[in-house]
């Protein structure tokens, strides 16, 4: 952690306002946020599609944060005993019978990326990131009117995640390279045809945010 020396009239939100302003020519980007989704332990280490993301995202996470990017973990995780599985859905019930890859308290369902302090994490129980948070609480109260959208899977998470930001009057963006799907094909469908449709802004870790990483 570096320390630098703050005047004295200058506090709280203001000194990190003020330093951020400073590494990055003046330019703070307080009224976005960086959604990643479902990049957790349990998942990261038993699919190579989602694995895949790590690299991309770890780069990315440093730069985000001194543009004064709001970074926002959302983790899936369902409870132990099973109270919030869906009736005769067997997809999430294959999910719990997984055991602690998505039990919420069990370290599969950490976030594989590091968290900071100032990061917020949200635990969803359903496919998009707003279905059942606070998410949307915690991003207006921060004066976040725009998004961008990494994780996993492209046509699960990132997909219900999008649609609902948008419904929401959020901008969306989506990270091409930052996002995986089990099937390539139905990937590229979503980042070249559906996104775009839908008047989401489609780019790369290294495009985003502001100049392409050297």
């Amino acid at each position: 952690m570096i320390c630098r020396t703050v005047p004295k009239d200058v506090t709280g939100a203001g000194a990190v306002r003020s330093l951020r302003e400073r590494e990055t020519g003046g330019e703070s980007d307080v009224s976005t946020a960086l959604i990643i989704g479902d990049i957790q332990q349990g998942i990261t280490g038993s699919y190579p599609f989602a694995h895949r993301v790590v690299a991309p995202l770890a780069e990315l996470l440093p730069r985000a944060r001194v543009a004064g990017v709001r970074v926002v973990f959302v983790r899936f995780a369902l409870r132990g005993n099973g109270a919030d599985l869906p009736p005769d859905n067997e997809m999430f019930r294959m999910f719990h019978a997984a055991g602690d890859t998505f039990h919420e308290g069990s370290p599969g369902t950490e976030p594989t990326l590091p968290v900071a302090v100032e990061d917020i994490v949200v635990t969803k129980r359903r496919a998009s990131a707003f279905a059942g948070t606070d998410l949307d609480l915690v991003l207006r109260a921060n004066g976040v009117t725009s998004l961008v959208v990494a994780g996993v899977a492209t046509s699960a998470m990132v997909a219900a995640t999008c649609y609902d930001a948008a419904d929401r009057d959020y901008r969306v963006t989506v990270l091409r390279d930052g996002c995986g799907d089990g099937d390539p094909a139905v990937h590229d469908f979503f980042m070249d045809t559906v996104f775009p449709a839908r008047g989401f802004e489609v780019t790369t870790c290294a495009d985003w945010p502001g100049e392409p990483a050297p």
